[in-house]
């Protein structure tokens, strides 16, 4: 579906658009806000219709609402929600309409622009998912996944500068954080091919490939960026950049290049060889190129444990002693990572999964309790850290900490169905069969097929009626 302007709708549209416009001048946000949302239900894809329907939410929120009808407001929207990411895969266009009923009574509801932000991607809106970005950017600017999606979305319509600088500015702030790095990276990428051409990209006359004078650099940037890459132009590329490592021997980024390259031709002697070449020339600490080093020596570990013949006689022998050299060395790397960078809280969420992961759970907690200070980190730590009070037999605590995450938690995804779930299992523990089963219906209502959620309310049914 296609972004529309105002010239493209028929008369009666547009003189509908005016009506709304004077509404909002007049400040009848009510009025507006109803003009508007007619349109939209005709012509979703009209953006100016929909930006003009942000301010009179916005002024209309801002005016009318006491804390009693914000309270009543955020008290309706949950339901609202669970509707609008259940049509989500079946009628984006639908899911849009109920976001925007959510937005009509609470304009700043996080969980309504995400899902305004999903739907708008999924019917290729992306001047309307920017819009409700910017709100969530605004509200939780260090939200990583927030800005990621967010300078995604300002690329798709046409904004690369600022993409780029919205990436930049959460990459100096996170330097260890490798998907920022890489969004960062493929954001760069983009600009460079777009640089001097997106209006001929945009309407569809030019390509990537027409818009750069050198076309051999569009096919070589094209082919560096691709995500999976065919065993030829992995090889073609490791051939151009050894050539240009004779006459560049001390560029970083060629021997990284490089690394990554015969990492995923599985040659990783090779891959560490480079890595250790940037490690030896680089001045100071870099945690991400730490963490690369370790990923490349766990798969070698894992591609070693693939190559096992399950039906020698020594196999159990062997797997068990590359599980338990590969969960040695990660333990080890992390702690050493940790000591070299003590404030980096994603490795502290890393070091505290290694300890889960070996059942040391009193090393595990202390880990995932520092951790919960990175935002990005935050409710996957509270998560384990709840489990971890499960484990050790202190129920109450559990349940008190996954409650903690999934006030936090305000979209109904998978993540939200596992904390419910472990919040009512914990329940179950206790003894408290009633407030179990109020956690488990919650998932049940959405997802019958969630885990052994069916199998527990029919067993709580069942044992009623008996």
């Amino acid at each position: 579906m296609a972004e529309k302007s105002l010239n493209e709708l028929p008369r009666e549209l547009r003189m509908l658009f005016t009506k709304g416009s004077d509404a909002l001048r007049r400040e009848n946000f009510d009025y507006a806000v109803d003009l508007f949302n007619q349109i939209l239900a005709k012509e979703p894809g009209l953006y100016e219709c929909r930006k003009a329907l942000r301010l009179a939410q916005m002024r209309k929120t801002g005016s009318g609402g006491g804390f009693f009808k914000k309270m009543m407001s955020s008290a309706g929207s949950s339901p609202m929600l669970a509707k609008g990411h259940l049509a989500l895969r079946q009628d984006p266009a639908e899911a849009l309409r109920i976001a925007e009923q959510i937005l009509n009574g609470e304009a700043t509801n996080t969980g309504a622009h995400k899902l305004v932000v999903e739907a708008a991607t999924a019917l290729e809106l992306p001047r309307t998912a920017v819009m409700s970005l910017e709100i969530l950017a605004a509200h939780s600017p260090k939200d990583r996944e927030v800005a990621i999606k967010f300078a995604r979305a300002l690329a798709d319509s046409g904004e690369i500068g600022r993409a780029e600088k919205i990436l930049a500015d959460l990459c100096r702030s996170y330097p260890a954080d490798q998907e920022l790095g890489q969004a960062l990276k493929d954001l760069s990428a983009r600009k460079t091919l777009d640089e001097g051409g997106y209006d001929a990209l945009a309407d569809g006359s030019g390509s990537y490939r027409d818009i750069l004078k050198n076309k051999e650099e569009a096919v070589s940037l094209e082919q560096q960026n691709r995500q999976v890459k065919t065993e030829d132009v992995t090889e073609r590329l490791i051939g151009e950049y050894e050539a240009r490592l004779k006459t560049e021997p001390r560029n970083l980024k060629l021997l990284r290049q490089l690394a990554e390259l015969y990492r995923e031709k599985k040659q990783f002697d090779r891959s560490l060889s480079y890595y250790e070449q940037i490690k030896a020339s680089e001045v100071g600490g870099d945690a991400s190129l730490d963490r690369s080093i370790a990923d490349t020596v766990v798969r070698k570990f894992e591609h070693e444990i693939a190559q096992l013949d399950p039906t020698a006689p020594d196999h159990a022998d062997k797997l068990a002693r590359l599980e338990a050299e590969k969960q040695a060395y990660q333990l080890a790397e992390c702690q050493k990572r940790v000591e070299r960078f003590p404030t980096d809280l994603q490795i502290r969420f890393e070091l505290g999964q290694l300890f889960f992961q070996m059942g040391k759970t009193t090393e595990a907690m202390k880990e995932f309790q520092k951790a919960q200070g990175n935002p990005h980190r935050r409710i996957q730590a509270l998560s384990y850290l709840g489990q971890c009070f499960s484990r050790r037999g202190i129920n109450d605590l559990a349940a008190t900490t996954f409650q903690d995450a999934i006030k936090e938690k305000v979209v109904f995804d998978d993540e939200k169905k596992e904390l419910i779930y472990l919040l009512g299992c914990v329940f179950e523990k206790m003894g408290k069969r009633d407030e179990a089963i109020a956690q488990f219906k919650l998932i049940y209502a959405v997802d019958v097929g969630y885990k052994d959620v069916a199998d527990k309310m029919d067993a709580f049914y069942g044992g009623q009626s008996e």
